[in-house]
C-alpha cells in the first residue's frame, strides 16, 4: 500500500456543526442534564461524547421530566412533538437543520393548498417521520420506480413531490423521472431539497473511487448519507466499506491495494478519519494526498437557546 488519498469535502456539514453547537452550548447555559429527542445527529462517536457531556437522548418525550431543556434534532420532528413538548412545559431548543426545516414549510404550504404530497425517502427515517407529521393526511412516502407508478392520487393534476434532504439527485433521479412521466403537471420546490452537502460528499467519493483500489467510508451504520457514499464509491467502481471508526478496519481489505481513498459522512468528525489515517501509517504507508472537488462555506445560524 503506497498512499491514501482524502476526499474534500468529508466530514461535518454546517447542519450537524449547528446541532452539536446547540447542544454544547446548551449545556453551557443549563447545566447538567440536558434532554435531546433522537440521536443529535447519527454518529455513535458524538453521541457518546455529548452524553458524557451530560446530554441524555430520548426517543419518548414521556422520558423527559416536565420542565427539562429538550433539544430536537438535526433531523426535524413532527408538529405532534412541539405540542408534546410545550404540555409538559419543556423548554425547546429546535436544532432542526435549515434545508429540512425548508422542506416542513413546503409541506405544509401545498398541503394548505389541497395537494397531494409524495415524499421520496426511506421508510423510518426519523427526517421522513417529522416531514410526513406536518401533512399526515396528505403525505405517501415513494421509495421506489414501482411506488412511482402505482401510488394513488386524488388528483393526478394536483400533486407535489418533495425529498429528504440526505439522499442525492442520483439517488433520486430515477423515481423523479418515473413520476414526471406519470403526472406531467406535478410540482417541485424552486429549490432542490437535496442536501448541498449530501452531493458535494458524493461527487467527491466519485472522483475518488475512479483512482483508488480500495475506499474507507468512516460513519455510523444508521447514517443515511454515510451508507450512500459507500453505494456511491461501489457503483463507481472501488471496493468499499463502511467502519465505524478504525478499528473495524480488516487487514484483509488492504491485501494487494496500493492505494487507499478515505472520505466520512456529514455527521462524522475529523478525528475519527486522523485515527483511521494513523492506523494506516502504522501498516507502511508514507504517502497522504487530498482530492479536493469543491470548497464549503456554508454556515447557519445557531438556534434560539
Amino acid at each position: 500500500m503506497d498512499k491514501i488519498v482524502l476526499a474534500s469535502p468529508r466530514g461535518f456539514c454546517a447542519g450537524v456543526e449547528r446541532a452539536i453547537d446547540a447542544v454544547e452550548k446548551a449545556l453551557a447555559k443549563y447545566g447538567r442534564p440536558v434532554y435531546v429527542k433522537h440521536q443529535i445527529v447519527h454518529n455513535s462517536h458524538v453521541i457518546d461524547d455529548l452524553r458524557k457531556e451530560g446530554a441524555v437522548f430520548v426517543e419518548d418525550l414521556d422520558e423527559v421530566p416536565p420542565g427539562s431543556v429538550v433539544i430536537f434534532s438535526a433531523h426535524g420532528v413532527p408538529p405532534s412533538a412541539h405540542d408534546e413538548a410545550a404540555k409538559r412545559n419543556l423548554t425547546i431548543i429546535d436544532a432542526t437543520c435549515p434545508l429540512v426545516t425548508k422542506v416542513h414549510m413546503e409541506a405544509r404550504k401545498y398541503s394548505r393548498e389541497g395537494y397531494s404530497i409524495l415524499f421520496v425517502g426511506h421508510r423510518g427515517h426519523v427526517e421522513v417521520i417529522g416531514t410526513s407529521g406536518e401533512a399526515p393526511e396528505l403525505t405517501q412516502l415513494v421509495e421506489t420506480v414501482e411506488d412511482a407508478n402505482n401510488i394513488p392520487v386524488s388528483n393526478p393534476d394536483k400533486v407535489v413531490c418533495l425529498t429528504q434532504t440526505t439522499l442525492s439527485i442520483d439517488d433520486t433521479r430515477k423515481v423523479i423521472e418515473a413520476l414526471k412521466a406519470r403526472f406531467p403537471r406535478i410540482i417541485f420546490p424552486p429549490k432542490e431539497d437535496i442536501c448541498y452537502a449530501t452531493q458535494n460528499r458524493q461527487n467527491a467519493v466519485k472522483e475518488l473511487a475512479k483512482g483508488v483500489g480500495l475506499v474507507i467510508v468512516v460513519g455510523s451504520k444508521n447514517s443515511s448519507n454515510s451508507n450512500r457514499l459507500v453505494e456511491v464509491a461501489r457503483n463507481s467502481g472501488a471496493n468499499a466499506y463502511l467502519v465505524n471508526d478504525y478499528r473495524e478496519i480488516n487487514p484483509d481489505w488492504l491485501v494487494n491495494v496500493f492505494s487507499v481513498g478515505i472520505t466520512s459522512g456529514a455527521s462524522v468528525p475529523d478525528y475519527l478519519v486522523q485515527e483511521v489515517i494513523g492506523h494506516l501509517k502504522s501498516a507502511g504507508v508514507a504517502q497522504v494526498t487530498e482530492l479536493a472537488t469543491i470548497v464549503e462555506n456554508v454556515k447557519f445560524v445557531l438556534p434560539r437557546i
